[in-house]
């Protein structure tokens, strides 16, 4: 709720909104959306932010010089990202009993104008229309990284308190809604929280000695991504406080992630974390991203009770339970276990690790752990660039080997799900994987995908943009090498549609876990 809102300056947006309601509407209207902390003015292919004269404990504009301030924060932070779409900040100054935007005089506050997006742009829509592919999301998770990796590391010496604080000021905001949220589950929801973050400290503290704290976007949620020309574009960052939006890289990938969790995008948020882990090589970080999700929508209930106080919206108070909720079950642990997608190359591995692995495991999902992906990343060259035939000798290959096997276990002793994704045609490839559920004491579950000869030439020969650099050539060479289903494992034919092959895999999967065989 708003405190110390100077009753003039109350009064004077007032009539600045009137008078910008007016003024901007070019003939087709102009639309008003109105936010905690700022108006929104649409009207024809532009926007302009007004910051509203509020204060909260976390941000202050309540002034026309702090409300300038923070425009022209958002301004220069935002071109980080959306250079073409942030354009200026115009004071609004006095003109007899009106105002003119621009020009001579005093200034009574300030505008921010930015290019409007183009209506169902946002990320949001795109979502809610079913237009996240594995394309888009690609290139998000690769844009969010650059992102980071051009922001330069903010070294400190104990990322474990920045946690801390942010709980700590949760915490209090919580507290002011317990007629909406409840006291005692506010206090069982922060005390799993400080837990988790004492569980971590240490960890927290060498991610921020080791440079993972950087001035991030802040507010990375799916309303403030459009996609223009099928590329994402990253805007409106938290502009207000440096000391919020100064923080570990996966607190900010973490926002998403939730926000996507959320909608029940479990599959679109396991990609996204899937590959953005990929490009940043931030194995160890995955441990953080429940308590990090969880974080995330703490903030979100208490910015949407303290919505539906101002506004007496009942939704926004639903919707704020919702998020607690969310909060409360992004905690809690998921399944544990080791499964292998294995096959030779073009019977669709990565294709269906990758659209069953957001439904094991806690949030986000299992971490897919692909042989491609790390030789590239052994290579120290992106995902999809190929790489020449040395980097796939047997010594090669059993570096590749001895990193999967390495991460796999430190994922499974952490609390996560792995899916491991590899040809592992060799016997000693699977006694190796099988050796590390074995010794995490946790289910193996292998799944040998198969399909006739021609079936993969076309696949791979379809192939563009993978990180697999298997041709056609490799796909004759492995089928004149007779291969029968390994073992203790469960064939899967995948000369089918992709969607009977998914359903079957994940039945297998299910069916593992769920047996008797595994308790105790």
């Amino acid at each position: 709720m708003p405190r110390s809102q100077p009753p003039r300056d109350r009064r004077g947006q007032r009539d600045l909104i009137a008078f910008l309601k007016a003024t901007l509407d070019d003939g087709h209207g102009c639309t008003q959306i109105d936010t905690h902390a700022a108006s929104l003015f649409l009207a024809g292919d532009r926007a302009w932010k007004l910051k509203r004269a509020v204060k909260y404990p976390y941000l202050d504009f309540s002034t026309p010089p702090l409300r300038r301030a923070a425009l022209e924060a958002e301004l220069r932070l935002n071109r980080r990202t959306a250079p073409d779409m942030y354009l200026a900040v115009h004071p609004v100054v006095r003109s007899g009993e009106s105002f003119r935007i621009g020009g001579c005089g005093e200034p009574v506050d300030w505008l921010l104008e930015m290019r409007r997006i183009p209506d169902q742009s946002l990320l949001t829509d795109v979502a809610e229309a079913g237009g996240l592919d594995i394309t888009l999301i690609t290139r998000l998770a690769d844009q969010i990284h650059s992102f980071h990796d051009k922001a330069g590391p903010v070294r400190r010496e104990h990322g474990a308190n920045d946690v801390r604080h942010i709980i700590d000021g949760n915490a209090d905001s919580l507290a002011r809604f317990t007629p909406i949220f409840g006291r005692a589950r506010v206090l069982r929801l922060i005390d799993s929280q400080r837990k988790t973050a004492e569980r971590h400290a240490v960890l927290l503290d060498r991610r921020a000695r080791m440079g993972f704290v950087r001035r991030t976007h802040g507010d990375l949620h799916l309303a403030n991504i459009a996609v223009i020309n099928r590329e994402p574009v990253l805007f409106d960052c938290l502009e207000f406080s440096d000391e919020l939006a100064t923080t570990d890289t996966l607190y900010d990938v973490a926002f998403l992630l939730m926000d996507l969790w959320r909608k029940g995008l479990t599959a679109d948020a396991n990609i996204l974390f899937n590959r953005y882990i990929d490009v940043a090589a931030d194995e160890e970080g995955v441990r953080l991203l429940p308590l990090f999700m969880s974080m995330r929508a703490t903030i979100r209930a208490h910015v949407l009770a303290a919505a539906a106080e101002q506004q007496a919206r009942s939704s926004n108070q639903k919707e704020a339970l919702r998020f607690l909720s969310l909060a409360e079950a992004l905690l809690e642990p998921g399944s544990i276990a080791l499964t292998a997608i294995g096959g030779l190359s073009g019977t669709g591995k990565s294709a269906v690790a990758r659209a069953i692995a957001g439904a094991f495991g806690r949030a986000p999902g299992a971490r897919v752990l692909r042989t491609d992906v790390f030789r590239k990343r052994l290579a120290r060259v992106p995902p999809e660039q190929k790489l020449a035939e040395s980097f796939y000798s047997p010594l090669a290959n059993n570096i590749v080997y001895d990193l999967i096997c390495d991460h796999a276990s430190a994922h499974l002793s952490s609390g996560n799900f792995v899916i491991v994704d590899a040809v592992l045609a060799r016997n000693d490839e699977r006694v190796r994987i099988d050796r590390v559920a074995t010794h995490a004491r946790v289910p193996f579950i292998g799944c040998w995908l198969e399909a006739p000869e021609a079936t993969r030439l076309a696949r791979v020969a379809k192939r563009a943009g993978d990180a697999s650099d298997a041709d056609v050539r490799v796909v004759r060479l492995q089928s004149s090498r007779p291969m029968r289903v390994p073992s203790g494992w469960h064939a899967v034919s995948t000369d089918a549609s992709l969607a009977q092959v998914i359903a079957k895999t994940r039945a297998i999967v299910e069916q593992a876990l769920t047996g008797p065989h595994w308790a105790g």
